[in-house]
Parts: C-alpha cells; sequence; structure tokens
C-alpha cells in the first residue's frame, strides 16, 4: 500500500549506507546501517520514517507513518477551518443621493466591515456633476467618518478618472473589544 503525496522516504526508499535512527520514543538509538535500521522497524512493527535527509549522516526515526500523516492532514484541514479570506466589497454612490440611501449604502458597509472585509467606497460622476467632485469627496469623507467606529481610513479621496474613491478596513479585533 503507498500513500498518496510523500514528503518523506520512508523504508525500502531509503537506501543511505548509514542513518542516525531515533526510536519511537525519541530516543537516540545510534548511527547504523540503513538495513539495521529497517530490521529494528520491523520488530517493531513501524515504518522507517527519513525525517532529516541532509544531515551527515541523514536522521530517521521510528513511527506510525500511516498515523503520523492522519494527524498532519487533520491539522491542517483544522487549520484551513479557522482561517478567514478578507475580501473587497464596493458600495457605490452618485453625488445627488439623498439621506435614505445613503443610509443603506452606510448599514451595507457596516454590515462588511463588520465581518471583517475590507470597503471601497466609490462615487460616480457623470456629466457635469465632473465639475463639482468636491462634492463627491466630502461625501466620502463623512461615510468614512460614519464608519470611523468599525473602520479606519485606507487613503484620502482620489479621483480616477469618472470615479473617486476610499478605502475603508475593519479595525482589528483587539480594538474592537477594548
Amino acid at each position: 500500500m503507498t500513500i498518496a503525496n510523500t514528503a518523506h522516504q520512508i523504508n525500502e526508499e531509503i537506501r543511505d549506507p548509514e542513518v542516525r535512527l531515533i526510536g519511537a520514543d525519541g530516543a537516540q538509538l545510534g548511527v547504523m546501517s540503513a538495513a539495521q535500521a529497517q530490521a529494528r522497524a520491523d520488530e517493531a512493527g513501524l515504518d522507517l520514517v527519513k525525517i532529516s535527509p541532509t544531515a551527515k549522516p541523514p536522521v530517521c526515526k521510528l513511527m506510525d507513518y500511516g498515523k503520523y500523516r492522519f494527524e498532519q492532514a487533520k491539522r491542517e484541514k483544522e487549520a484551513k477551518k479557522n482561517q478567514h479570506v478578507v475580501e473587497i466589497k464596493e458600495v457605490r454612490m452618485s453625488p445627488g443621493i439623498d439621506i435614505g440611501d445613503f443610509n443603506t449604502k452606510l448599514r451595507n458597509a457596516q454590515k462588511f466591515l463588520a465581518e471583517g472585509n475590507r470597503v471601497k467606497v466609490t462615487v460616480r460622476f457623470r456629466g457635469r456633476e465632473m465639475a463639482h467632485t468636491d462634492i463627491g469627496k466630502k461625501l466620502l469623507l463623512d461615510f468614512a467618518g460614519q464608519c470611523s467606529e468599525l473602520a479606519v481610513l485606507d487613503k484620502e479621496p482620489k479621483l480616477e478618472g469618472r470615479h473617486m474613491s476610499i478605502f475603508l478596513s475593519a479595525k482589528s479585533a483587539k480594538t474592537n473589544k477594548q
């Protein structure tokens, strides 16, 4: 039976003339030939695993390799489960937005920030609205001010073509608890 995606050399794959052997309990068993080490592993009913191939002589350990791989996969799965990927959510507005719509966009942004995501707030200028970019800048700064309890302003409002935008990042969990 072969284990897929093995990172270590095990049992008969070890072809070094001599190896330093470590027991299953972590005790040093000394330097011996690979054949002798394999014989000891067979006596104990364990696998011979090369854990440090670059050492002189290479270091091998007696262990139940199947159990080791299972526990390693279990740890990786647990670590992946506790991971959170930060996404960038976008909220779009126009300079002529009314208070009700503004509050709705604000609530959505606060929800995104509470989930730990970053928020890009964009104001789109159309036609003659380009002459009044100061209104958009005031709108964005007001939006950032309303979100200041949950977020920090990453960069000042910046005009890129017909869009002016800011980025808000959620404050860390430590600062929220204090």
